[in-house]
């Protein structure tokens, strides 16, 4: 992990939810607001906008101005979440370079901030047993996808998709999907294998 393939891993992880903005927003429709898809590429432009401009030279600080930008660009519960996990990140970074326990303290950010745990259909159901793969070196491309797709047999219990109760099985939680994206990308990046 090094400053040139977190810059890649985040540029990745834009153009993967830009290019997928309209499908993110299709499934929050589903059980949200609708506009999951539209926040996520407002704020990953913002990110890629922001470390163009500021151009960051440690993994710290990266993810610190990553985690910043989201909290203030990006609308609904995912700007402040994804931002929270980005500055939870940026404060372990300084004390290790182990993945597992960097994307750690990004999980306990989010469970911090949105007082959610395994299971609710959110997007820590991707967080979970992506992180529990990386710490034993077993995350694979089908240990994402499995991840993200488990959520569509889930009763949502946090957030606006739980208002549906019931109705809410059956669809793919978006923010398990950016995530997802997130978790694809980091391995695009190189900075974990395969």
């Amino acid at each position: 992990m090094n400053v040139e393939n977190i810059i890649k891993w985040l540029d990745l992880f834009t153009e993967k939810v830009n290019e997928n903005k309209d499908y993110l927003s299709e499934l929050d429709s589903a059980i949200g607001d609708g506009d999951h898809g539209m926040n996520m590429a407002r704020g990953t432009t913002a990110v890629k906008e922001a470390l163009d401009a500021k151009k960051p030279t440690t993994v710290v600080d990266i993810f610190k101005l990553t985690g910043m930008t989201l909290v203030s660009k990006v609308g609904g519960a995912s700007g402040p979440l994804y931002g929270s996990a980005f500055i939870g990140m940026a404060k372990e970074a300084s004390a290790t370079d182990d993945l597992g326990q960097i994307l750690q303290a990004g999980l306990d950010s989010i469970e911090k901030r949105g007082k959610a745990v395994a299971g609710e259909k959110t997007m820590i159901d991707t967080w979970v047993p992506v992180i529990e793969a990386i710490k034993t070196n077993k995350l694979t491309t089908e240990v994402i996808e499995y991840s993200v797709n488990a959520t569509k047999d889930m009763k949502a219990t946090k957030g606006r998709a739980s208002y549906l109760g019931e109705r809410s099985i059956g669809h793919i939680d978006p923010g398990a999907a950016s995530s997802g994206y997130l978790f694809e990308t980091m391995m695009e990046a190189g900075v974990c294998n395969e």
